[in-house]
């Protein structure tokens, strides 16, 4: 893991922005070391600085914990092929017109998710390397189904917030059973791009003992500012 840069915000949080092999990342690190560490996914093609996970991220690293994102391949600053673009734009144009979109989730989403699992996992081992990142992990993040695999592979994981989850291949909706992490999950009621009824059945399949469901009216990008903070205090509970 190489650090490119860094800097130090006004609430002392330490922002850094690393590259491991091909994978670029950004880790946030508050004052006191060593810190657990919470992994934040995004998805469809955003960059790791999209203003919404860069305020997460930071929020959190504030609340004391250790906060690593990176670029999952096609999104942000990886190359993009011109048939994943084409993919995402028919995918969009589907969901927008109501149209079936499991086609798309089986043949796109599901490789993504697959390609994505082993970057998180060496990034991960690099992370927990460093003096200022410790366990336990947490996993944080819209990226519903990458955040199921993690959960059922990863040993580490020890608490997850997922978002939305509405659109999530077949293979994450059948792992959920497997997922046994202390579990919060964000759901917009009126989310335009995530139907309710499959976000609630995937809640419902999750096999975790302890799982909360907070459901808010509102789009896609209305989540309150306050569910930020109960998911600081979900991590406080499990991570600390």
């Amino acid at each position: 893991m190489q650090f490119t840069s860094e800097q130090r915000l006004d609430d002392g949080v330490l922002e850094r922005e690393f590259t491991l092999g091909e994978i670029p990342g950004t880790l946030w690190t508050p004052g006191s070391a060593p810190a657990p560490l919470v992994l934040m996914a995004h998805n469809n093609g955003l960059p790791r600085a999209d203003s919404r996970l860069v305020a997460r991220a930071r929020y959190t690293a504030a609340r004391g914990y250790a906060v690593a994102t990176i670029d999952a391949a096609g999104c942000g600053d990886r190359p993009r092929s011109a048939a994943d673009e084409q993919a995402r734009a028919d995918f969009r144009r589907a969901m927008q017109a109501g149209e079936p979109v499991d086609e798309f989730l089986e043949s796109f989403i599901g490789p993504l998710v697959e390609n994505a699992v082993p970057e998180w996992r060496t990034t991960l081992d690099a992370l927990l390397e460093l003096p200022e990142t410790g366990g336990p992990v947490g996993y944080s993040g819209g990226w519903a189904a990458l955040g199921i695999r993690l959960a059922v592979v990863e040993p580490r994981i020890a608490a997850a917030g997922f978002f939305a989850g509405g659109y999530v291949p077949r293979a994450q909706r059948e792992e959920a059973r497997q997922v046994t992490v202390p579990l919060l999950f964000l759901l917009q009621w009126d989310d335009e791009g995530n139907p309710r009824q499959r976000a609630l059945e995937l809640f419902d399949a999750f096999g975790s003992k302890e799982k909360t469901l907070h459901a808010n009216p509102g789009g896609h990008t209305g989540t309150p500012w306050f569910e930020l903070e109960d998911g600081c205090r979900f991590f406080d509970r499990h991570l600390k």
